[in-house]
């Protein structure tokens, strides 16, 4: 590997074309050679869609693959701790979808593997890489002593058997889809903050379907985490910071591809900003190949993912719900 990466996907997940498949074609830098899932049959029917060139009838057997330099991890919660572990003992760098793990104990031990490692392990927050994030830290600066930070992820999944509902697969939505405004408002915010109270409404027992939470930084100024799979809010897709000086608000800071849109109000000021369409998922692949190949610092580290399960694990248990769990399966 000297002038490209080569990668191999853990699994037929239906993330990996937009994350991975689709980034790729346009990357001077990236292959997705391979991939692997349970059902052999199931990864052959990916690798013809989707025109890549080997199947493996295993994750063991992709990893133990010599011309495989990277793996990309879109399996369920509770298996990207494990398998991120036995992709850096072959050998291979890891691009592992968020969360990062099940919680913040496995996290800290995954971390610790991959800092000893010396290979990239970066969770994948596409989102971060976008031009419009970086303008986001950029504007909360003009804004003053903060006062308040705000960030919402809500969607609608009705489909109760999905895997994101399994608490055996440490699911949930504060897992799955809160874990976004969890990680911006720990960004804007400008330090790690406490949890002062949490609510949850449940989709059987354990799983949170909704949450909302409250936060304190150590600045003083105060947050609001609010994420949904199914509850009266159906679609929310926002960010919003109060500072002394003025606002920041942001509709779809998550998916700016879709459509986005950032408006400022500064000392009687208003302006609104906004940033080119290009996939987030290619920013953060082009990240990921620098890393690689030329050492260039990231921001979503194994180390930043153990902050953020810090506080999601600070949510569930101020919500009165166990922390989730590494799955048993395969």
């Amino acid at each position: 590997m000297t002038d490209h990466v080569r990668i191999g996907i853990l699994g037929a997940a239906r993330i990996a074309p937009a994350a991975v498949v689709r980034p790729a074609r346009s990357s001077a830098t990236v292959e997705v050679a391979a991939v692997a899932a349970r059902d052999a049959g199931r990864a052959r029917k990916f690798a013809d869609r989707h025109v890549v060139a080997k199947v493996h009838d295993s994750y063991e057997a992709l990893l133990d693959d010599p011309n495989i330099d990277a793996v990309y991890i879109p399996l369920p919660n509770g298996l990207h701790g494990r398998w991120t572990s036995r992709a850096l003992a072959a050998g291979k760098h890891v691009l592992c979808e968020k969360p990062f793990a099940a919680n913040a104990d496995e996290a800290a031990e995954v971390a610790e593997v991959a800092n000893a490692s010396g290979l990239v392990v970066m969770e994948a927050f596409h989102y971060r890489y976008h031009p419009l994030v970086a303008r986001m830290v950029e504007v909360v600066g003009e804004l003053g002593p903060l006062r308040h930070v705000d960030a919402r992820m809500s969607f609608p999944l009705p489909r109760f058997g999905d895997i994101r509902y399994s608490l055996g697969l440490a699911g949930g939505a504060l897992m799955d889809a809160g874990c976004y405004p969890v990680n911006l408002v720990r960004l804007l915010g400008g330090g790690e903050p406490e949890v002062r109270s949490a609510r949850a409404l449940l989709k059987g027992e354990g799983v949170d379907r909704a949450m909302r939470a409250g936060l304190l930084f150590p600045a003083g100024h105060t947050g609001t985490v609010v994420t949904s799979m199914w509850s009266r809010s159906l679609l929310k897709l926002s960010a919003r910071v109060i500072g002394e000086r003025g606002e920041m608000r942001v509709l779809n800071p998550f998916m700016p591809q879709l459509g986005h849109r950032l408006t400022v109000k500064l000392e009687g000021q208003r302006r609104v900003e906004r940033f080119d369409r290009r996939p987030s998922y290619a920013y953060q692949l082009d990240a990921f190949a620098d890393a690689i190949l030329h050492g260039t610092p990231f921001p979503t580290t194994a180390d930043d993912a153990v902050a953020g399960m810090r506080v999601i694990d600070a949510i569930y248990l101020a919500a009165g719900l166990g922390v989730r769990r590494p799955s048993n399966s395969a």
